[in-house]
């Protein structure tokens, strides 16, 4: 058997399976680096919508030797694909974008599949908004792009998508991919199901009652427009574990119900508020080091015009101060929003004292 190519000897000819959001990304990123990319899809629309923005070229009908095949389907059909592929280029590597693993590897190995070239992968990464024309070079920049290979897969194929991945500007990592579904479960998974939960109590609600929706709303259903087709796939094929997060996050909510419905719930209500606390702490800090330090908000009220957020940050860099984050929060009726700047809490006054003095209404 052949070794595969590497990304340092050689642009690599790679197909792409798959041609909706994560795949064409893969497609304009893999291009974008110079290597020769193919692209095939049932929905030929999707093809042709990808093809035209430059993720590469639509599968001829003749045969071609790939290096790497990239299989970005659904999970529920991602192994029959993934077999496929180890059948149709016997020397080829393949890998694909799931994002749920251990299934799919039960599935493989079912089916008799050449576990030695298969390495699965999932980038972190993603958008609201699916299909080829949400598709972004640099959707997979500063993401975490987990590997999940098994014990049969050759190290040299598993150095082949780890190097493509990293060239995508993606942060590698390798994980056991029954560990990865469990960590996915509760870190996206089980999330995405209480942000849609929480925004179909918004569905039939009176227009006045929801109009007076702060940030903190926003925040929780941010994600609630994905998908919903994919979005049922990736629940259904990662059943077990989320539902051991659901079932865990149910036994919590009929704690406060019965605290609410009772008399003197105040202490039952405080402590589950309270590990909410520490549980958001756990969270990690920026650029993914240890845990998140405590930042400073400091709100400014911003004009809602062209160029007045980025005058609000140039006020900032020039007194020195770095920005740790920015939330921003639109107010209703107003042509102004409110920019919540964080920052260390060393540097809050100097902050405020230079944003007041060069006429911003900086809030407590």
């Amino acid at each position: 058997m052949n070794g595969p190519a590497t990304t340092g000897d050689q642009p690599l000819r790679i197909l792409v399976v798959g041609t909706g959001l994560i795949g064409t990304s893969v497609g304009l990123a893999a291009t974008a680096r110079g290597h020769q990319v193919w692209l095939s899809d049932r929905d030929r629309e999707h093809v042709r919508e990808a093809e035209a923005i430059g993720a590469g070229r639509r599968l001829p009908e003749e045969w071609i030797p790939f290096d790497l095949v990239v299989v970005a389907v659904p999970p529920s059909a991602a192994a029959g694909v993934i077999a496929e592929a180890l059948r149709a280029y016997p020397d080829t590597t393949v890998t694909d974008v799931s994002s749920v693993k251990a299934p799919v590897i039960a599935e493989l190995a079912r089916r008799r599949a050449d576990l030695r070239r298969f390495v699965g992968g999932h980038p972190m990464a993603g958008r609201e908004t699916s299909g080829p024309g949400a598709a972004n070079a640099e959707l997979f920049h500063g993401r975490t792009w987990l590997l999940t290979p098994t014990r049969e897969a050759e190290p040299d194929r598993v150095e082949l998508v780890a190097q493509l991945a990293a060239s995508t500007g993606a942060a590698v990592r390798e994980m056991p991919a029954q560990l990865h579904d469990r960590a996915v479960a509760l870190t996206s998974h089980a999330p995405q199901v209480v942000s849609s939960l929480m925004a179909a109590r918004l569905a039939d609600a009176d227009s006045q009652t929801v109009a007076v929706a702060g940030q903190g709303l926003r925040d929780v259903v941010r994600i609630a427009g994905s998908d919903p087709d994919l979005w049922a796939d990736i629940l259904c094929t990662n059943a077990q574990e989320v539902a051991a997060v659901l079932h865990a996050l149910r036994h919590d909510l009929d704690g406060i119900v019965g605290a609410l419905d009772g008399a003197n719930g105040e202490a039952t209500v405080a402590r589950l508020i309270a590990a909410g606390n520490r549980g958001s702490e756990m969270l990690p800090g920026k650029h993914g080091g240890g845990v998140a330090p405590d930042y400073v908000d400091v709100p400014v009220e911003v004009p809602d015009a062209p160029g007045e957020l980025g005058r609000l940050f140039l006020a900032a860099g020039r007194h020195g101060v770095n920005l740790e984050d920015v939330r921003i929060e639109h107010t209703d009726g107003r042509l102004t929003a409110i920019a919540h700047l964080y920052v260390l809490p060393e540097v809050e006054s100097s902050l405020r004292e230079a944003l007041a003095a060069g006429a911003w209404l900086v809030l407590q």
